[in-house]
């Protein structure tokens, strides 16, 4: 369906998708403040969801009532800031939150007209009947993202709607109007302002669009990469060897593509050959290498994703499979206790990551046939059997614990408790028949006289 029938059939569809999906918590709040005799509309995302057949995350409010009437009408209300937005109020309602916010000057027509883009500038009344003095359903339909007035005002206002342009645009298949592309390039340096949280949260969002080597483009032309990521402009232009066809940041941004919408999927895609740049070297026959880019690239990851306050459990999950992206392959002589050691090593929990990563990393590379090689194949399918098999492949498979070599060694606790049950592991790892109890417990007594 194209975005103008899209948009044209969610108009006359927009009265039934609001009175289906508008939770009853949502429908009390603003019966309340009409029966008060206050005008209270639905704005925002929520509106421009519904005209899109999509389902709202979130049901924000508009009012012409104060935040002190706010505050009576809802005393359980948390007030929240003083930011450019104004000041709103956070109500709880049946587990969730429903923003409230006085208009942003004395109509709501003047409210809308100081929002940052057209598409997020319409209201939905009570009645659900479409407020849209700035045009958002006919830049929906003309699949244009456009900004309320004018562009560079807008962006003074809070510099993160440059980043946020770009990600909506990924988001919904639409275009930068002109004049918003121009005025993203000239106050691109003003992002700087903007506290690394809020980038790294938009920075995320845009990840798992259906666009988003699209908008990694926009943000390199823009000249917003530069300002937050310029470790990733390294990758541009940087030619690499006979097994790909594409320079580095074009091969990234193909796996970028091709990879699920997961988060930490989406950027070791895009960071996995980062560490490229700084690795390059050129042998005697003209022949260029990147010794060692994997481990230098789980650094620059680390360091990057650090900065823009990603998620902990994410950031490591990104850095664990730039770092091992090169270590799914089957090398000559690759006996079952050499994969069991690469198992050990990648983790039973990255494993899947590894492959989704190695099948993209492999199609971007634009040179080879099929999703995975042979060779690739084949080792997955030994890896497939070891893991039928039952074998101990982590210290917490062993027939014995920490208990075990605290007891047999006669000693406190302490860190030779994890030395030594990695030593039995890698001795179970060669032999998966040591992993038996009574073998690993001599095993132990043996170690104790030695240790």
């Amino acid at each position: 369906m194209s975005q103008r029938l899209r948009t044209f059939t969610g108009r006359l569809l927009l009265p039934f998708r609001f009175r289906r999906q508008l939770p009853e918590a949502a429908r009390e709040i603003l019966t309340r403040l009409t029966d008060a005799g206050h005008q209270a509309v639905l704005v925002g995302g929520c509106v421009r969801d519904l005209l899109l057949g999509r389902r709202p995350k979130d049901w924000d409010i508009a009012t012409d009532l104060d935040v002190e009437g706010l505050r009576h009408l809802f005393p359980q209300g948390k007030v929240m800031g003083t930011d450019r937005k104004g000041v709103t109020l956070l109500i709880p309602r049946d587990g969730a939150a429903y923003e409230v916010t006085p208009f942003r000057g004395p109509t709501l027509a003047e409210d809308l007209s100081r929002r940052d883009f057209t598409i997020n500038a319409m209201a939905l009344l009570p009645d659900g009947r479409l407020y849209d003095p700035m045009g958002g359903t006919k830049d929906l339909a003309a699949g244009v993202l456009r900004a309320c007035g004018d562009p560079g005002e807008r962006i003074r206002e809070d510099p993160l709607r440059m980043l946020r342009a770009v990600r909506l645009a990924a988001e919904l298949s639409l275009s930068l109007e002109p004049s918003l592309a121009e005025a993203l390039r000239m106050h691109a340096p003003t992002l700087a302002e903007v506290a690394p949280e809020r980038i790294g949260a938009e920075f995320c969002r845009l990840m798992v669009t259906d666009r988003p080597a699209w908008g990694m483009e926009r943000l390199r032309e823009t000249g917003l990469l530069a300002v937050f990521a310029p470790e990733l402009l390294e990758m541009v232009g940087v030619e690499q060897n006979q097994f790909h066809a594409y320079p580095v940041w074009e091969h990234c941004l193909l796996a970028l593509a091709l990879v699920p919408p997961e988060l930490h999927l989406r950027l070791a895609a895009l960071l996995h050959d980062v560490g490229k740049p700084r690795t390059v070297s050129v042998d005697e026959q003209g022949n260029r290498h990147f010794y060692r880019h994997e481990q230098v690239g789980a650094v620059m990851a680390d360091e990057l994703l650090t900065r823009l306050r990603v998620e902990a459990k994410v950031r490591e999950r990104v850095v664990r499979l730039v770092r091992l992206h090169m270590d799914l392959h089957l090398e000559e002589g690759m006996g079952d206790a050499a994969i069991r050691r690469m198992i050990n090593r990648i983790g039973l929990d990255l494993l899947p990551d590894l492959v989704q990563l190695r099948r993209a990393d492999r199609l971007a590379s634009g040179t080879r046939q099929g999703e995975l090689g042979p060779d690739t194949i084949y080792l997955l399918r030994q890896v497939e059997r070891i893991l039928k098999e039952d074998a101990a492949l982590k210290v917490t498979d062993l027939a014995v614990n920490g208990h075990d070599v605290v007891r047999v060694f006669g000693r406190p606790p302490g860190p030779y408790v994890g030395q030594v049950l990695q030593r039995l592991l890698e001795e179970v790892l060669e032999d998966p028949s040591r992993n038996r109890r009574e073998w690993l417990l001599m095993r132990l007594e043996e170690l104790a006289r030695q240790w």
